[in-house]
């Protein structure tokens, strides 16, 4: 069984570009080495799963490549990205509004019960 790696962007600010590079590429990285990948997007990341958000912005200044390739970039080598249910109502939108790299919306018991109780789990937050 291969280990598992959460990402919780939780305190990443979308209106610094800078701040994103991180935590998507680690995320890519890591499933190509074959780890389970999930990343869960909360607060003020979580408007990034919003359709049309993450093509506005760049991780460089002049980078003709948006977050939202970033997240494509990892949504294709295996990463899975969740929404925190209270990003919904944050950010005024439904789970008709989530890009299609998002594969669902979860609530902070579901983040917990991983971190609580799976010893195969590691965590990183940014």
């Amino acid at each position: 069984m291969a280990s598992k790696l959460l990402i919780v962007m939780s305190n990443t600010d979308p209106r610094n570009g800078q701040e994103l590079g991180a935590p998507l590429f680690q995320a890519t990285v890591a499933a190509a080495m074959d780890y389970e990948v999930e990343v869960i997007m909360t607060a003020a990341s979580g408007i990034l799963l919003k359709k049309g958000e993450a093509e506005k912005l760049v991780v460089k200044p002049g980078s003709p490549k948006s977050v939202y390739d970033f997240i494509k970039d990892a949504h294709g080598a295996g990463v899975v990205f969740k929404s925190c249910s209270p990003n919904l109502d944050l950010f005024e939108m439904t789970a008709d509004d989530l890009i299609p790299e998002c594969s669902g919306v979860v609530g902070a018991a579901y983040m917990l019960e991983k971190i609580m109780e799976d010893d195969d789990l590691r965590v990183l937050t940014y």
